[in-house]
């Protein structure tokens, strides 16, 4: 355990911030979740408009460094893919 004040707080404050990381990566997988069974429905129309919904999510997360820049250009290139598949 931290002893000096400064290291104590420091602890306080990465906790914080690894719970608000952990919320922002479950939304963000629950979202490209939601497209994936859009698409296994066949309801393309609506598919397409949570693509947009999840490439906003997915650029955010870049942007605040949730997850690397090349990850999310991976995922939305994947995402894009399956959509044009099945359509």
């Amino acid at each position: 355990m931290p002893r000096t004040k400064s290291a104590i707080k420091a602890l306080r404050k990465s906790r914080k911030q690894y719970i608000i990381n952990k919320q922002k990566k479950e939304f963000l997988k629950a979202e490209i979740k939601k497209y994936k069974r859009l698409i296994e429905a066949k309801k393309f129309d609506e598919a397409k408009k949570q693509l947009a919904i999840v490439y906003k999510k997915l650029d955010k997360a870049a942007k605040t460094n949730l997850i690397k820049k090349n990850t999310a250009s991976r995922l939305k290139s994947r995402l894009a893919k399956k959509l044009k598949i099945n359509n």
